[in-house]
């Protein structure tokens, strides 16, 4: 998926986050969002996938993606909520109304390092078990688009290698945008986006 971002500003209140932000993202492209905490990266990335609106400027995607944008597109963060009261597995089976799932549900759980916890309510998770569970739905499930923000918040070093096996096995036929200040979250990153660049 094509993504064009022209001119794109967002403040609040009367304080600018970010201006005149401009943007070329090529379907396959791995994309980095940088800057220091409080810069606007879960700003931008929120923008980019249509979550809120930017208040200046304007976020163009592909004209055959831009119908139904959200159910083409995955998106990982530790802020993302989760259906609680529900099991792994019926979460899995709940998600996969919506989105096609790349493997079975078993292969699912094993992949995502949540085995044995199929029937484990996802509100008894750790917060490490349940960031595994948001990048399993972001990278597990069809979508040609996959937003990442912060995407190893909570994980242990093994998840970390995890995540980088994800990110190595799909950045060639995905386009993938990650919001980060940690360089080993965006190592293959083609593009920066570096936001202090846009300050007004």
């Amino acid at each position: 998926m094509n993504i064009t971002l022209e001119d794109v500003g967002k403040k609040y209140n009367r304080q600018w986050v970010f201006r005149h932000l401009e943007a070329e993202i090529k379907t396959g492209d791995t994309v980095a969002i940088t800057g220091h905490n409080g810069s606007g990266k879960s700003t931008l990335i929120q923008i980019m996938s249509n979550f809120i609106t930017p208040s200046e400027g304007e976020v163009k995607y592909s004209e055959k993606d831009a119908l139904d944008l959200q159910t083409k597109f995955s998106f990982a963060a530790p802020y993302q909520n989760l259906i609680e009261e529900f099991t792994l597995s019926e979460h899995l089976q709940f998600h996969s109304r919506f989105k096609k799932p790349m493997h079975d549900e078993v292969s699912i759980i094993e992949f995502a390092g949540l085995g044995g916890n199929d029937q484990k309510l996802v509100k008894e998770f750790s917060s490490g078990m349940k960031q595994r569970l948001r990048l399993a739905i972001a990278f597990f499930y069809e979508s040609s688009l996959i937003f990442l923000d912060e995407p190893t918040s909570n994980l242990d070093q093994k998840g970390i290698d995890w995540y980088q096996q994800l990110i190595t096995g799909n950045h060639q036929n995905k386009t993938i945008i990650i919001a980060s200040n940690q360089s080993f979250e965006y190592e293959l990153a083609s593009q920066k986006i570096q936001i202090e660049k846009f300050k007004s």
